[in-house]
């Protein structure tokens, strides 16, 4: 039985919003990779769709964090200020 290599990952350009999102999860600590993965996805759809809070793109992340949500929440709103971007 032979496996594929994994598909290899494109990243974001510059200043774009998915970089941006990502970029602002970077500091905030969770179990795995995948966890902050999910995390910087739903920032993502926070700054394109604009719905619901940042608060709740946290929550619905489901992202196991090994700090507080609120702590999680402080980290992500300073990157994205740092960035340009007013939460």
């Amino acid at each position: 039985m032979t496996t594929k290599p994994p598909a290899k990952i494109k990243i974001a350009s510059g200043q774009s919003l998915e970089r941006v999102a990502y970029q602002s999860v970077v500091s905030v600590p969770t179990v795995e990779p995948h966890d902050q993965d999910r995390l910087g996805y739903n920032v993502w759809k926070y700054l394109t769709e604009r719905r619901d809070s940042l608060e709740v793109a946290v929550k619905t992340a489901g992202a196991r964090l090994l700090i507080s949500e609120e702590e999680a929440l402080q980290r992500i709103r300073q990157s994205l200020n740092q960035q340009g971007i007013q939460v």
